[in-house]
């Protein structure tokens, strides 16, 4: 065998291999899923999006037969509660929603979007966000352009994240998700100087975000439809 066609050979077998370790992350469909129970996307959103360059996050979702989903749902929400009845009703039209799975993909969003906003990165907020929402955020970036600012963010991390909230109105299924975080921000003026925030001090941050998906469409991925700050 010549040397190009071991060449050939070995990459032949790398990409092969890195097909299978792709599948078994990411799952595969097989033509008989049940359209409205396929993935994200949040309503839009899991970057679940798409995103050209792959900045797109599925907040995770599992089918779970029979029984076995209500003992996830009542293993997240203490039975007998409205979060453990909201999410059984989620559940019922939804079967492979898990709130568990759900969260930490919630969490995942959380922290890209924040970055995201902070880098100016819209390609990536575009697939992450509603439109309504994307709006609003495009916006301040734009104002923050405008005056030749700069803001710069370090994202810390997460120290706590939980769903306050479900809801299913007409084909749409929304999630609320409180998050508490530790951000260290700073807005600099075009001149350099510092004009909002500080560079060493981290901040705690208080956040409710709705997240929402069609249960119709077949795209998995949620969206952020809706945020506020908690005081």
């Amino acid at each position: 065998m010549g040397s190009n066609d071991f060449v050939t050979l070995f990459f032949l077998v790398a990409a092969v291999l890195i097909f299978l370790q792709l599948r078994s992350v990411l799952g595969r469909r097989t033509g008989n899923e049940k359209p409205p129970f396929e993935p994200y996307g949040s309503r839009d959103a899991s970057q679940v999006p798409g995103t050209d360059d792959g900045k797109l996050v599925t907040l995770p979702r599992r089918d779970e037969g029979g029984d076995d989903r209500f003992s996830a749902i009542d293993s997240f929400a203490k039975p007998g509660t409205s979060l453990n009845s909201s999410l059984r009703d989620l559940v019922a039209v939804d079967p492979s929603f898990n709130p568990k799975e759900f969260l930490n993909g919630a969490r995942l969003a959380y922290e890209m979007i924040v970055t995201a906003f902070a880098e100016g990165d819209r390609k990536t907020l575009k697939n992450l966000l509603s439109r309504d929402v994307y709006e609003g955020f495009d916006g301040a970036i734009s104002e923050r352009e405008s005056r030749g600012e700069m803001m710069k963010s370090t994202f810390v991390g997460i120290e706590k994240a939980e769903i306050k909230q479900v809801s299913v109105k007409d084909s749409e299924e929304q999630v609320t998700v409180r998050v508490v975080c530790q951000l260290i921000t700073a807005t600099f003026g075009k001149d350099g100087k510092l004009i909002d925030g500080d560079p060493e001090a981290v901040s705690e941050v208080n956040d409710i975000w709705t997240f929402a998906r069609d249960i119709r469409s077949r795209d998995p991925n949620w969206k952020l439809v809706a945020t506020e700050s908690e005081q």
